[in-house]
């Protein structure tokens, strides 16, 4: 369950959103990127790692290793 913070957050988001709905997506769309980023950043130190390999094809529940030639490095 969710605490107070959380739903006071989501209740500031949406009135930013009313009031400024031009500026939000912006905002919004450079959180988005940024996550995505730390995504690809995060694959690429894994595959150094030991075993990196692996572990992303686990993660990812990959079956078809062949298609995924850029995400793993191959």
């Amino acid at each position: 369950m969710r605490d107070k913070t959380h739903d006071d957050f989501i209740e500031r988001w949406v009135k930013f959103m009313k009031e400024n709905p031009d500026k939000w997506r912006d905002i919004h769309t450079r959180f988005i990127n940024s996550q995505l980023q730390m995504n690809r950043e995060f694959l690429e130190r894994l595959k150094k790692t030991p075993g990196g390999r692996e572990k992303i094809i686990k993660l990812y529940d990959i079956k078809n290793v062949g298609a995924y030639k850029g995400l793993l490095g191959d």
